[in-house]
């Protein structure tokens, strides 16, 4: 899968869309141990995701995830649903 890298700060610059296929549950379970990654060893999540223009990566410490949505610093949210990967 070809992701164009982004900042994070671009983000909200972006139409975020459902993904073609929901792993909501997936993604759920490994944003939360991203985030203890992040608050404890400040450690670097790279999260791709679908939008209108195809998809975006970027790399980012998580903050914090609801089962909906994983909020990245500056109070940006990327809905679950819209994520097609993520990884350490």
């Amino acid at each position: 899968m070809m992701a164009t890298l982004i900042a994070k700060e671009d983000v909200p610059l972006y139409k975020i869309v459902p993904a073609f296929v929901d792993n909501t549950v997936r993604w759920l379970r490994e944003l939360q141990y991203a985030t203890r990654l992040g608050n404890e060893f400040k450690s670097k999540t790279h999260i791709t995701f679908e939008t209108t223009e195809g998809a975006r990566s970027i790399s980012t410490t998580v903050w914090s995830v609801t089962d909906r949505f994983v909020q990245i610093k500056g109070g940006t949210n990327i809905p679950l649903n819209s994520i097609l990967d993520v990884h350490f």
